[in-house]
């Protein structure tokens, strides 16, 4: 790992224009070879907010159904309105340079977001090809820990609510509530964009159209998480790990979910490690990891927001990383990056690493190595430190 570290500081590779462009071309190239169904449901979503129709019902356009909140047509209006293959190519170009930008804010050496920037690529493909708003996922995640940081508790708490009123995973930017220094100004921005996301579809609908919209979203996540327990290409997770190997069906993931709370939750008890920036970026790194090893809905295309977190994690650390984690990295960009795709041989990818949701596990490793390290390692900067 460290090589390629050295390999990256190359002049052209370590060229923030590289890699702009990289993030740009990879888009375009994604939108130019395949027409993901998952765009398709997008679009019609905006469309069927205007005609009142049920958002959540499968329609023969796409035969399949739609997952995210009514504030989405407002999200995807813009390019809902656009003939379907340059809707497609700007939607999937906003959310690669969402993401590259809101990595690139974070105050960071240099060599540090290249890392970040190559080391992700291979995995943002894999999420463009599926046209997945789980990339602007990862880009609000991080820009909410950006702008509490930066103590801009207004925009902080309307990522909060976007994230949440589009695919709830947003909620969990309140992980960082404790970083802020203005705790009952952003309980304020919360709720009042809470309001507003929560009445902005109206504007192309109606009350009482929305009103209902908003119960059969409630509905339709229900309904969707009882289907993810039997899907191959859904919960691609730490529960969904543990039920397919263990081939149990008895118990309930409510248990691995609590245990997974209280490991996530241990490291808030070390208050005075909060000063430390590397303290700050790990979890940050936790946060990313959680959201998706611990919900049913995870897929292959959802860890583009785990592998932002892998990065963070291996770069946060103000000591020299061992042997032992560029292993692991390693072992994340083979088995969960690579896996999905041809450059993974097929017979494993279908018969053992699907199966058994094994694209999950280097990401499991890692948080719960990270999560070892949030509550014993001392995060206070180390002069002179070159890692």
């Amino acid at each position: 790992m460290h090589r390629l570290s050295l390999f990256l500081q190359k002049p052209f590779f370590s060229d923030y224009r590289t890699l702009f462009g990289l993030w740009l071309l990879l888009p375009i190239i994604a939108g130019l070879i395949k027409v993901s169904n998952n765009f398709l449901i997008f679009k019609y979503v905006f469309w069927h907010t205007v005609d009142q129709t049920s958002l959540y019902t499968a329609y023969p356009e796409y035969w399949d159904t739609n997952h995210y909140g009514p504030v989405f047509s407002l999200v995807i209006a813009p390019f809902a309105i656009l003939p379907l293959r340059l809707g497609l190519i700007l939607w999937l170009v906003v959310l690669s340079l969402a993401l590259y930008y809101a990595v690139r804010k974070l105050p960071l050496v240099k060599r540090k977001h290249i890392f970040i920037y190559w080391f992700c690529a291979h995995e943002l493909l894999t999420a463009l090809f599926m046209a997945q708003f789980n990339i602007a996922i990862a880009a609000i995640i991080v820009a909410t820990f950006y702008c509490i940081q930066k103590e801009k508790e207004l925009w902080a708490a309307f990522y909060i609510m976007l994230g949440t009123f589009v695919k709830l995973y947003g909620v969990v930017g309140l992980a960082f509530f404790f970083f802020s220094k203005h705790k009952i100004k952003l309980i304020g921005w919360l709720l009042l964009w809470a309001v507003v996301l929560f009445v902005s579809p109206m504007l192309i609908s109606s009350p009482s159209y929305v009103l209902s919209q908003y119960v059969e979203w409630s509905q339709s996540l229900l309904e969707k998480n009882g289907e993810n327990l039997a899907s191959i290409a859904q919960n691609i997770s730490l529960l969904g790990l543990i039920r397919r190997i263990s081939q149990c069906t008895t118990y309930s993931d409510i248990w691995v979910l609590l245990g997974g709370l209280i490991v996530f939750a241990l490291p808030y008890l070390r208050i005075k490690q909060y000063k430390h920036e590397a303290f700050r970026y790990t979890l940050l790194a936790s946060v990313l990891l959680f959201v998706v090893l611990f919900s049913t809905g995870s897929e292959s295309s959802t860890y583009i927001i785990a592998f932002i977190g892998v990065a963070i994690w291996y770069i946060a650390a103000p000591w020299k990383r061992s042997k032992w984690d560029v292993a692991l990295m390693i072992f994340a960009m083979i088995l969960t990056s690579f896996s999905p795709s041809d450059l993974f041989p097929a017979y494993v990818r279908r018969e053992i690493v699907q199966p058994y949701a094994l694209k999950a596990l280097p990401c499991v490793l890692i948080w719960l190595k990270l999560s070892y390290e949030m509550c014993r390692k001392e995060y206070a900067p180390i002069l002179n430190n070159k890692n």
